[in-house]
């Protein structure tokens, strides 16, 4: 498992995670799978250890995941997992969302990136006019999502997850407005 043996090395995960990979970071990644419509262009921002991205892109082959990523040590992981893992459905780019990606997204998820509002202005640049943005938080996802939907009808809370071991995790799903007179977070 490249995850709990390099991923650790190479400090993309801490040390006391190597226990709780599957719980914690590849079951929570892979959640996002039924929630993708069928062969989408998804773009992992911030994919740091390849989380949420190669998990969904394992778990649905029709998928297209570009996994977006400045740091070069990052990518370099990345490059050897897509590879390793043979997953010809994934590219790895080095950038910020900021800069843009090669591709226009149907999807955009993150894990770990930023608070709700900033990561909605950072996700969807990089979306299509109706586009939608999947976050992994925490237990702050509630209070990101309210802060969020002043506006009404953007934000759903989709899927809590729980582990005995560790702290739920929600998949939160921001809708990109595509009606007139309505701006998008």
């Amino acid at each position: 498992m490249l995850l709990a043996t390099i991923g650790i090395e190479r400090g993309l995960l801490g040390p006391r995670e190597a226990d709780r990979i599957w719980g914690r970071h590849l079951f929570n990644s892979a959640a996002l799978a039924p929630l993708v419509a069928s062969s989408a262009t998804v773009v992992d921002l911030g994919s740091g250890a390849g989380l949420p991205g190669i998990p969904l892109a394992l778990a649905r082959p029709d998928l297209r995941v570009v996994l977006l990523e400045p740091m070069a040590r990052r990518v370099q992981f990345l490059e050897e997992c897509v590879r390793e893992l043979g997953l010809g459905n994934v590219t790895v780019h080095r950038g910020r969302a900021q800069d843009g990606v090669p591709v226009t997204a149907d999807a955009v998820t993150a894990r770990a990136v930023a608070p709700l509002a900033a990561l909605a202005a950072l996700a969807f640049p990089l979306c299509r006019r109706d586009g939608v943005l999947y976050a992994l938080k925490g237990a702050k996802a509630a209070a990101e999502a309210a802060e969020l939907d002043r506006g009404g009808g953007f934000v759903s809370i989709i899927h809590n997850l729980t582990d005995a071991d560790d702290e739920p995790a929600t998949v939160v799903e921001v809708r990109r407005s595509n009606k007139r007179g309505r701006k998008a977070p």
